[in-house]
């Protein structure tokens, strides 16, 4: 059963315009169903509410369990209470693998954006219990924004209001001239280019020059460089209407990033990687694989090209 609400089309595509939003009631994220037009101020038309459950496996065939498909539905139904004009909102509640059904989901709504909860963990930790959002990062290509239940579960009304309206408003970009970062800011670039009113209004780009390992140039020259790079950069991201900061740093990315989010009051870290998930992690552990893990701001992610 789905719940629908379709006032109005777009003739325009708008990045981020429709949003999976997957909860297992024990990540805080069931909250947002309240808080829909607070979601919507950042351009989001259409709202899909996902919630899997696992097959009743108490005797001796596995079978679908309707009561509580039914209680969840129910559940996010009564928690859905204003819906703005020009937004759609939909309730999803199946049974199987959220690893299956939300792949599934996404693709029957063409979601631009999965927001989904991730416990804070180390790399062992993921490897050992394994982890839904994870597995996502690995197979699937859709942007993925992903919160910490711990603080989405602990705002109040209020906080959690402010933090839905502000959802995409500020990046952090880290940038070293890799692919992988060259990849994420085309995409930030896109995003930008088509933006919706209220979303996207500045960027902190920031270079982090490890001090580990030697390299002919000296810190300095390197330092240099990282300057004259990301002033082309802000030019480029000024052109599209957005206010850009640059911070150029010295030390651990993964530390030194995490410090500029909050010093800075960005909304989320934006990463992607090339080796995420892939057996080339094993020993070199990817800086978007590490804010994934372990990062309490919000990290939005963009999986490679496949």
């Amino acid at each position: 059963m789905t719940l629908g609400f379709v006032i109005k089309k777009y003739s325009s595509y708008l990045m981020f315009q429709r949003c999976l939003i997957c909860t297992n009631f024990a990540d805080g994220l069931y909250r947002l169903v309240e808080f829909v037009p607070s979601l919507a101020a950042n351009g989001i038309q259409t709202i899909i509410f996902l919630h899997s459950v696992p097959l009743w496996e108490e005797g001796e065939i596995p079978r679908i369990d309707e009561e509580r498909i039914t209680r969840a539905r129910d559940r996010l139904q009564t928690g859905l209470k204003t819906i703005p004009e020009g937004v759609e909102v939909h309730i999803e509640v199946l049974s199987g693998r959220p690893l299956d059904t939300i792949p599934k989901v996404a693709k029957r709504y063409n979601a631009d954006v999965i927001l989904t909860g991730m416990e804070s963990r180390n790399f062992l930790q993921e490897k050992l219990f394994g982890s839904t959002t994870a597995g996502l990062a690995r197979n699937y290509t859709t942007p993925l924004l992903i919160l910490r239940p711990q603080l989405v579960s602990t705002y109040t009304c209020e906080e959690l209001e402010l933090r839905c309206q502000h959802l995409f408003r500020y990046f952090l970009i880290p940038y070293n001239g890799g692919k992988a970062s060259e990849y994420l800011l085309q995409k930030v670039k896109a995003y930008a280019q088509n933006r919706p009113d209220h979303s996207l209004s500045e960027c902190l780009l920031m270079w982090v020059i490890e001090e580990v390992g030697r390299k002919p140039v000296s810190k300095e020259q390197q330092v240099q460089v990282a300057q004259e790079k990301l002033k082309q950069i802000k030019a480029d991201l000024e052109a599209l209407g957005l206010q850009v900061k640059t911070e150029v740093r010295v030390g651990n990315p993964y530390l030194e990033v995490l410090d500029a989010a909050t010093v800075f009051d960005i909304r989320a870290i934006a990463v992607s990687s090339e080796t995420i998930g892939s057996i080339i992690e094993l020993p070199i552990r990817s800086f978007a694989g590490e804010l994934m893990r372990r990062s309490w701001h919000p990290v939005l992610f963009f999986p490679p090209p496949s």
